[in-house]
């Protein structure tokens, strides 16, 4: 009786594993190339050194203009985008039709992602992107996160890339905003300019008012609220923006509504509206 079912057994495993061998014969690869808009991507895994939290890599995703392949010694503008898992495919792709239109030159894009939205999977935007907080203990990375991407991420593209270093730009959104708006107000500036879109201050508004310390070369800051984000984000970020404008000029920055926009909706505007002001002459 045993021996029968040891065989009725063995003869399951085997013709599961033709049906998952023939399975896999018939899988197709995705073929990325088919959609053109994203353009040429590179891909790289990197994990910060300097990180005690978390040993887990982020992922870079890199997309180079067409003309990279065409000239050897053209030098580009990067554009750095922090939530890289979502806003990377979604400017990519956008990208193309604003180089159609002319609206942008070319640009090497760098997205920096987690590969996951779940924090209990490595998804570490909560502080990585963030000045302490006394409400959440776990916020305060942002100091660590900047010197990672400026003395360990920028290096590696720009030894890979023709990078120009003087047109080096981040863009973050949320958290991201407030990673964005840290690095330019408080951090050791290895940004030309900043984009910061509806940036989430909600615990932590305070810090973001404290005087700026003396910098020659603090990044630019283009700074955006969606006319329908919520009030928890909107109110502080208001009233962020509201103090800094009675105060004497200190940096160059904008401020802007976009209109008819929520606290996601708004990212490919701000993109694109915050570069062409950060790249004009």
């Amino acid at each position: 009786m045993f021996s029968k079912v040891c065989k009725y057994l063995l003869g399951l495993m085997v013709l599961f594993c033709m049906v998952l061998k023939l399975s896999l014969a018939h899988t197709e690869s995705i073929p990325w190339d088919k959609l053109q808009g994203l353009g040429k991507v590179e891909y790289f895994s990197i994990t910060n050194p300097r990180k005690t939290k978390s040993t887990l890599p982020y992922h870079i995703f890199v997309r180079v203009p067409e003309e990279y392949d065409k000239s050897k010694s053209q030098q580009f503008a990067v554009l750095y985008l922090l939530d890289g898992g979502t806003n990377f495919p979604l400017f990519a792709a956008h990208y193309t039709h604003l180089r159609w239109m002319k609206d942008l030159p070319p640009m090497i894009i760098v997205g920096i992602s987690y590969g996951t939205h779940d924090w209990r999977k490595g998804n570490d935007r909560s502080h990585d992107f963030t000045a302490p907080s006394k409400e959440r203990e776990h916020w305060g990375g942002a100091a660590v996160f900047e010197q990672f991407i400026g003395s360990t991420l920028m290096p590696r593209i720009q030894q890979k890339y023709p990078v120009d270093k003087n047109q080096q730009f981040l863009f973050g959104h949320s958290l991201g905003g407030q990673f964005a708006l840290y690095s330019s107000m408080y951090g050791q500036a290895p940004f030309a300019g900043v984009i910061a879109s509806n940036p989430a201050l909600y615990r932590n508004v305070d810090y973001f008012r404290r005087p700026l310390p003396p910098n020659k070369n603090r990044p630019r800051a283009f700074v955006s609220i969606a006319e329908l984000d919520d009030d928890k984000y909107k109110i502080p970020a208001t009233e962020w923006v509201t103090f800094w404008q009675e105060q004497p000029v200190q940096w160059q920055y904008k401020f802007v509504t976009i209109d008819n926009q929520n606290h996601l909706s708004a990212n490919p505007d701000v993109i694109r509206n915050g570069l062409m002001w950060l790249l004009q002459k």
